[in-house]
């Protein structure tokens, strides 16, 4: 059984090297466009980023099963944008492993009223994101997102 175990583990490290693994500086190249477009300062250029950044088969996914197309993500970020309207994301580290690429990023704004059940107050959040995007060909096809809007809402309500 433990040499199964070694087999399979040996087989599943080696299969991401089959793909051309990018750099760091590519694959932050790739995805940059994507983060980009997450700022209120390119809310008008937002839905061709995020295409530059995307195959047209790409989905966003927040759960293993909960998974949004293209064009969802392009009108819900228009939201997001338009409900906090100074909203900047930072790329604050990109990890290369194969074919996917993890960004831990930044995210803060102030919203303009109600923020996911929490009260307009005129404050700020700051929170930290985690992406897992699966890449082909230098564009995004899979995304897998972590961010922290609960932790967002603690900040708007805190005194």
């Amino acid at each position: 059984m433990k040499r199964i175990a070694s087999a399979l583990l040996a087989v599943t490290l080696a299969a991401p090297a089959a793909h051309a693994e990018m750099s760091a500086a590519e694959a932050r190249a790739a995805v940059a466009p994507f983060y980009k477009a997450l700022n209120a300062q390119f809310a008008s250029d937002s839905p061709d980023l995020i295409r530059a950044a995307t195959a047209a088969e790409w989905v966003s996914c927040r759960s293993n099963e909960a998974c949004n197309t293209r064009d969802e993500v392009i009108a819900g970020v228009g939201a997001r944008l338009k409900s906090v309207p100074d909203l900047a994301w930072r790329i604050m580290d990109v990890l290369v492993f194969g074919n996917q690429v993890t960004v831990r990023g930044e995210a803060s704004g102030t919203p303009a009223g109600e923020f996911f059940g929490a009260a307009h107050t005129g404050k700020s959040f700051k929170v930290m994101s985690i992406d897992v995007h699966t890449m082909r060909d230098g564009k995004m096809i899979r995304s897998y997102h972590i961010e922290d809007w609960m932790g967002a809402t603690r900040q708007l309500s805190t005194n």
